[in-house]
């Protein structure tokens, strides 16, 4: 089945919709800082990785203001679809850019996951790509509104991971040191494991690493 196979560099591509200062207003599901924190490990993932992104805003100039700073500085040649639907599928240069990655595996996240995350979602399951939604990426007007738009995206067909899941199954093996550190960095930066690193180089030096000496080299 496809969805038992694992997300790589190879097959995944991310979009990333509405990281904006009006639509993180209306997020009450999760303190702020949560999304605001996993889509950067998205995105950063996705630089490190070198996987396809796609980047789209609604009414950047008119309502919502320009897509968060932190994600956009990651990607700075990339064009950022502004939209007018708050279904992104509706919007012809979103569907194009989606087209071009020539990835069927796509992780998706925004703000808010009633609209944003799951019409589009709902409209390319349809049009055969395999969608996962980085939940904890995601935030909504409601904790009732985030996990009953996740329930109604899983039962058409989505898969439900989160930021650091994506992050973890795209490294694997600890041993890769081609990306070690940048997954390491990432993880300083946005999650609480930061700390362990931080301690760990500490303690046992800048030699310490999970992946043995292979990685440390």
């Amino acid at each position: 089945m496809p969805k038992l196979e694992m997300l790589t560099p190879q097959n995944s591509a991310i979009a990333l919709i509405d990281y904006q200062p009006a639509m993180y207003q209306g997020v009450q599901s999760h303190d702020r800082l949560v999304p605001f924190n996993n889509v950067q490990i998205l995105a950063k993932a996705a630089k490190l990785f070198r996987i396809p992104a796609v980047l789209t805003t609604v009414a950047k100039d008119s309502f919502s203001g320009p897509f968060m700073p932190e994600v956009t500085e990651l990607f700075p040649n990339h064009a950022i679809i502004d939209r007018t639907s708050m279904n992104s599928w509706l919007d012809a240069g979103f569907r194009k850019a989606v087209a071009a990655t020539g990835r069927k595996k796509f992780v998706i996240a925004g703000l808010w996951t009633e609209a944003c995350v799951t019409f589009p979602t709902l409209d390319m399951l349809k049009e055969g790509y395999e969608i996962y939604i980085a939940a904890d990426a995601c935030g909504d007007l409601s904790i009732e509104a985030h996990n009953r738009s996740m329930d109604r995206a899983v039962q058409a067909g989505a898969v439900p991971i989160t930021s650091a899941q994506y992050l973890f199954e795209l490294q694997q093996d600890w041993a890769r040191s081609e990306t070690y550190e940048g997954v390491m960095d990432i993880l300083r930066a946005h999650s609480p494991y930061g700390i362990q690193v931080r301690f760990s180089k500490w303690a046992l030096g800048e030699h310490a690493s999970e992946g043995g000496a292979r990685a440390a080299e």
